[in-house]
């Protein structure tokens, strides 16, 4: 009898876990927009990119080996005799004043002062991923969150990783580093043939309220609402099967361009949440304008150096870590944690962008947007410090440091002597 009993409680839980993983696997293969690379539609590139699971153990949990079997199995393929029928056309939103301007100011002339391009892109990107492992080996370098695992990142920790099922993709965008265009180029390639009909073809037929709706990218974070307690293991399988990619920026120069866009324009998102205590607590404003609008007729801005003292003022991430536009690059993809296969620079972004899209194999499908002739460019960090004590310009690069070392970009000697 209690043999009987037993078998009968066995078969319940087994059908239970039948019936769990029968959800998450319809979940992953039934969503009509969360489409599963297969076989043939994974990039195989021919210059072979190197993968975080090279020669890594299998999965050998049985949950594991599941997630492994669900990220190889094949996707519903669509009908070829069903009429596609064409996007409609979608009137152009009127766009901000504010958007458009965001779109087009990127600071100064640009020149590739000192910019050396690789005659071997590949021997290139071999270069960059080596000091990127190189330092987050090396205890000569040390910097928070180093040394912790992926399993500790927070899931909050992880919303800039945009995932493609589709082509096997997983890209960490870093504001003020081409991520607009980025995101549209994501959007392109992972957006399925449904019935809202055809897809965007051209990545700037995107308008940028679209592009910038976080509701439009599967990320990372949204892993847990989906998959519960299954998330952190299917994103380790994602990580292992999948192409990951980011774009880098000069430290310095990144903040530069962030503090132009937001700071020397009247975004008023910007101004009542970050340019009004700036004011107060470092410009002696008691009582700032209410609006941005106001300020600026009244020609009240948030100076450079005002920007820095927030930035070096410890008070500042004890209130919230800092905005995702001049958050360290560390912090916000995770390079120590995430074997990423392609580390591309805004230095060098139109060859970077054309060997990653030939690389995935979608360089005949879309190109990426053509850059701006006008970006904020190194030979102008002279001219934006000359006004910032020595001693400030000494304390924002050990702010900024691990990003300069492991992506490779050369210490500002000049700004930090005097």
């Amino acid at each position: 009898m209690t043999n009987s009993r037993l078998l009968r409680l066995w078969l319940a839980l087994g059908s239970v876990l039948m019936i769990l993983l029968l959800i998450v696997y319809w979940d992953n293969v039934g969503a009509a927009h969360f489409h599963l690379h297969t076989a043939l539609s994974r990039p195989r590139p021919a210059e072979a990119l190197p993968t975080a699971g090279q020669g890594a153990k299998e999965l050998t949990s049985d949950v594991d080996e599941f997630l492994d079997k669900l990220l190889g199995s094949g996707t519903k393929q669509s009908d070829p005799s069903r009429k596609r029928t064409e996007r409609p056309p979608v009137p152009a939103p009127s766009q901000p004043a504010l958007g458009a301007l965001e779109e087009s100011v990127r600071g100064y002339d640009w020149s590739p002062h000192g910019t050396q391009h690789s005659g071997d892109q590949g021997l290139q990107q071999a270069a960059r991923r080596s000091v990127l492992r190189d330092f987050c080996a090396n205890s000569s370098l040390a910097f928070p969150t180093k040394e912790r695992s992926f399993d500790d990142i927070p899931n909050y920790e992880l919303s800039h990783l945009i995932v493609d099922d589709r082509h096997g993709v997983i890209y960490c965008y870093v504001p003020k580093v081409a991520c607009t265009n980025w995101k549209r180029v994501m959007i392109v390639l992972s957006q399925s043939l449904s019935d809202r009909g055809a897809p965007y073809r051209d990545p700037l037929a995107i308008p940028r309220e679209q592009v910038h709706n976080s509701s439009v990218h599967l990320t990372f974070n949204k892993f847990w609402r989906r998959y519960g307690k299954f998330s952190r293991r299917l994103m380790k399988a994602k990580l292992k099967k999948y192409t990951k990619f980011l774009f880098v920026r000069e430290p310095f120069v990144r903040l530069i361009s962030a503090f132009r866009s937001k700071f020397e324009l009247e975004n008023e998102e910007f101004y009542r949440k970050f340019a009004v205590p700036m004011l107060r607590l470092y410009a002696n404003r008691t009582s700032p304008p209410a609006s941005a609008s106001q300020a600026f007729r009244a020609g009240l801005k948030v100076s450079f150096a005002n920007f820095i003292q927030y930035l070096l003022d410890p008070l500042t991430e004890k209130l919230a870590p800092f905005n995702e536009h001049w958050r360290q690059v560390y912090r916000l993809c995770h390079p120590c944690q995430i074997d990423y296969d392609f580390v591309g620079k805004l230095e060098t972004l139109d060859e970077d962008a054309a060997q990653l899209l030939r690389l995935l194999k979608v360089d005949t499908r879309l190109h990426f947007p053509p850059s701006y002739l006008n970006r904020t460019a190194s030979s102008w960090e002279e001219h934006w410090f000359a006004q910032i004590p020595l001693a400030w310009r000494q304390q924002l690069y050990k702010l900024y440091e691990a990003d300069f070392v492991l992506f490779g970009y050369p210490k500002p000697e000049s700004l930090l002597r005097d």
